[in-house]
């Protein structure tokens, strides 16, 4: 992997990576990536022996988790830390999240099995990509969004409160509050 991209960036890849800006995934990312993966491991565990003792666990994972907020596992992140869960949000299982820019859901939402929230970003161009420079962009859902199964959202999307995106669609673009949105790309269908 080559540095001379940064030569005249002080900052850690991790400091790039949180900013958004291109970076390389080093060693810290990689430690983090592993602690979170960990983790996510030990609350599938103890979610199956006990749901509520293994809040505390998921708790620890994610940087917030809203009050009678529910996960159900297997739930797959980069960093745990950049998920913001809203209260009473409920999240059905295999959710993957990857967190390299901060994902936000609101509170009252349902997310559906399967879904994929992708904030990971890579350069078109061929070098680069070679390079392995990455970058990322947040995605938002509002408040009482719902995402049906197998959803995909895209880097950089927020989705406004009260939407409904339909089982299988893939998110490209930001969805205002108040629609269903369906297909790949996702487009708004009716308002509510």
């Amino acid at each position: 992997m080559t540095t001379e991209h940064f030569a005249q960036d002080p900052r850690s890849n991790l400091e790039r990576m949180l900013a958004g800006d291109l970076y390389i995934a080093d060693p810290e990312i990689a430690d983090r990536h592993h602690q979170a993966v960990r983790l996510a491991a030990r609350y599938q565990a103890a979610y199956l022996e006990d749901p509520v003792a293994a809040r505390p666990v998921l708790a620890e994972l994610l940087g917030s988790l809203g009050e009678g907020a529910e996960v159900r596992p297997p739930l797959q992140v980069d960093l745990g830390d950049n998920i913001t869960i809203g209260a009473r949000t409920f999240v059905n299982f295999n959710l993957t999240a990857l967190d390299v820019a901060a994902i936000t859901v609101g509170e009252d939402c349902q997310i559906g099995p399967n879904v994929q929230l992708l904030t990971p970003t890579h350069p078109l161009e061929p070098q680069p990509r070679r390079d392995k420079l990455e970058a990322a962009r947040p995605i938002t859902l509002g408040d009482n969004v719902w995402l049906g199964g197998g959803v995909i959202v895209c880097p950089g999307v927020t989705i406004g409160d009260n939407s409904v995106i339909g089982a299988g669609s893939v998110v490209t673009r930001d969805v205002p509050a108040n629609v269903v949105a369906v297909g790949n790309p996702a487009r708004p269908i009716r308002t509510l």
